[in-house]
C-alpha cells in the first residue's frame, strides 16, 4: 500500500492547492469525474460562454426601445458549443496531463473511499480490483452534483435521455424546440436565459409562487416578473410524474387544489440544486462529521472533526460558489503548509460578506442580508431602492425595469446588504462589497469619492445617499 505525505479529493480547487511549496511532499491526487472540477467542465465557465451569445441574441429587443433597427437572423447552437468545449475541454485534459508530469504528485483516477480515517479505497477507472493508499492529511475537496429527478416515470428508458441536468445540458446534440425547465432557483434561471434567447421555447416549472426565493423578496419579485415576459412561467406547481408521448416527453405537475397539468417537451432540464459529494466518501469511516444536509462539518480553519483532514468547496460549503472555494483553499494552503513546517495554522476563512452573481438577463447581484433576513431576526434596518431609470445612464437605456437596493443599519453607518438587478450587476456590486468588507460607511463611501457623470454607477452613489437621508 502506497502512503503519501497529503492526499487531495478532488481536482477542482483541491488542484490549484498544490503548487510549488509542496514539492517536497508526496502527494496523491484523486479524481472520479472530470479533471479540473465543476466550474470548468459543467459550471460557471461553460454556463458564462453560453451567456453572452444568448445577451447579443436578445440585443434587437433591447435597441429597438432605442430607435435602432437590428435583428438576429440565427442562432448557431453547434458552433456555440463547439467553440465552448473546443477551448475546455482541452484545459482539463491538459491539466491532468500536466498534474500527472509533477515529479511528486500521483494521479488516481477513479471513485474514493475511506477505510479508516487514514486509509483510501480507490475504484480505479478501467480496473477490476480497487487500490489502497494512505495518508498524513487529506483535503476533501469532493464538489457537488446535480439533483436528479425522482418522480415516477423519470428512469424509463424512453424518458431518461430526454432528462438532463446542468451537466449534461449543453452538450445537446441540437438545440431543443421545447425544453422544460424544472425549477426556480439560479441554475433554471440562467438556462431559461440561454435557451430562450436562442430560440427554445421554453417553459419554467416551480414549486414556489415566486423565482430566486433566495434572493431579495424585492429583486425576487421584480425577476419573477421580467422572466414571464420570455418564458412560459408556470408557478405553485410540483411535478408529479414524467411520460413518453410520440418521441417526446410530458411533464406531468399538479398545483395545490390538486389539478393536473401537461407539458410536453424534446427535452427536460432538472435544475432544482446541487447536493455535496462527501456521501460518496464513507466518512463515517473516517469519522468526520457531516450536518443534516450533507456537508462536511469544518471550523474557521476549514478542519474537520478529524485534525489531519481538511475540507473545501462544494462538499463543505452551502455557498457553492467558485471564489468561496478558491478563498477556503487559500486557507487550507497556508494552514497545512504552517503545520507541516510545525507551526501553528492560524488563519481562518472570512465568509462575513460572500457576494454572488446570477447571469440572466436580467443580471442579479447581492452581498450581505436580505430585508427578510433581518426582519426574521429582529435585526433593526432601513432600506432604499433605487432604479436605474432614475438616473442619466438609466434615461439613455430608457430603463424601467431595474433597482439597486441598499440595507443599512438605522443610523445609516454602515451596509448590512446589497442587492443589484439590472445590466452590469455583477460589476455594479464590486465596490459595495469592498465598502461593507472593509467598514466603509455609508455617508463616506457616497460623499468621499467623485462618482463619474454620467456613469452608471451613479444609481449606487444615489441610493447611498437615499440610506444618508433617512437615518436617525
Amino acid at each position: 500500500m502506497e502512503h503519501f505525505d497529503l492526499v487531495v479529493i478532488g481536482s477542482g480547487s483541491g488542484n490549484s492547492l498544490i503548487d510549488e511549496r509542496f514539492a517536497g511532499l508526496r502527494v496523491a491526487m484523486v479524481e472520479r469525474g472530470v479533471y479540473g472540477g465543476t466550474c470548468l467542465n459543467v459550471g460557471c465557465i461553460p454556463t458564462k460562454m453560453f451567456v453572452l451569445p444568448a445577451d447579443h441574441a436578445i440585443a434587437p429587443e433591447q435597441a429597438r426601445r432605442l430607435g435602432v433597427d437590428q435583428q438576429t437572423t440565427a442562432v448557431h447552437f453547434s458552433q456555440i458549443r463547439d467553440r465552448i468545449f473546443g477551448r475546455i475541454d482541452p484545459i482539463s485534459a491538459g491539466g491532468k496531463q500536466w498534474r500527472e508530469q509533477s515529479e511528486n504528485v500521483t494521479v488516481f483516477t477513479g471513485t474514493g473511499r475511506f477505510v479508516d480515517n487514514h486509509t483510501l479505497e480507490i475504484a480505479l477507472q478501467g480496473e477490476d480490483e480497487p487500490v489502497r493508499i494512505s495518508g498524513d492529511r487529506f483535503v476533501l475537496a469532493a464538489g457537488s452534483r446535480a439533483t436528479l429527478l425522482d418522480v415516477p416515470g423519470a428512469n424509463d428508458p424512453q424518458v431518461a435521455p430526454k432528462v438532463h441536468t446542468s451537466d449534461t445540458i449543453m452538450r445537446l446534440a441540437a438545440l431543443p424546440e421545447r425544453l422544460v425547465i424544472l425549477g426556480g432557483g439560479y441554475i433554471a434561471s440562467e438556462f431559461a436565459h440561454v435557451f430562450s434567447a436562442y430560440g427554445s421555447q421554453v417553459t419554467m416549472i416551480n414549486r414556489s409562487e415566486r423565482l430566486l426565493r433566495r434572493e431579495d423578496e424585492e429583486i425576487s419579485e421584480r425577476f419573477t416578473k421580467i422572466i414571464s415576459r420570455r418564458v412560459n412561467l408556470q408557478l405553485n406547481q410540483q411535478v408529479v410524474r414524467v411520460e413518453p408521448h410520440r418521441g417526446d416527453v410530458v411533464v406531468v405537475t399538479q398545483d395545490p387544489n390538486g389539478i393536473e397539468y401537461s407539458y410536453p417537451a424534446d427535452v427536460v432540464l432538472v435544475a432544482q440544486g446541487r447536493v455535496p459529494n462527501g456521501d460518496g466518501l464513507e466518512l463515517e469511516r473516517a469519522g468526520v462529521e457531516t450536518d443534516q444536509q450533507g456537508y462536511v462539518v469544518v471550523d474557521e480553519q476549514q478542519r474537520t472533526s478529524q485534525a489531519h483532514i481538511w475540507a473545501l468547496g462544494d462538499v463543505s460549503s452551502p455557498y457553492q460558489l467558485k471564489h468561496v472555494a478558491n478563498h477556503e483553499m487559500r486557507v487550507v494552503q497556508v494552514n497545512l503548509l504552517a503545520e507541516i513546517a510545525g507551526e501553528q495554522a492560524t488563519v481562518s476563512s472570512d465568509h462575513r460578506f460572500v457576494p454572488h452573481a446570477i447571469f440572466t438577463e436580467p443580471q442579479i447581484a447581492s452581498v450581505g442580508a436580505t430585508e427578510q433576513e433581518l426582519r426574521e431576526a429582529g435585526t433593526p434596518c432601513i432600506t432604499t431602492v433605487q432604479a436605474y431609470g432614475d438616473v442619466a445612464y438609466g434615461w439613455a437605456m430608457e430603463d424601467a425595469d431595474h433597482a439597486v437596493k441598499l440595507i443599512s443599519d438605522p443610523a445609516a453607518e454602515t451596509l448590512l446588504g446589497a442587492h443589484i438587478i439590472g445590466p452590469q450587476a455583477s460589476t455594479l456590486l464590486q465596490p459595495l462589497i469592498q465598502a461593507m468588507s472593509f467598514g466603509l460607511g455609508v455617508e463616506e463611501m457616497a460623499r468621499g469619492q467623485y462618482w463619474i457623470h454620467p456613469a452608471l454607477t451613479e444609481v449606487l452613489e444615489n441610493a447611498l445617499l437615499g440610506l444618508v437621508e433617512q437615518r436617525g
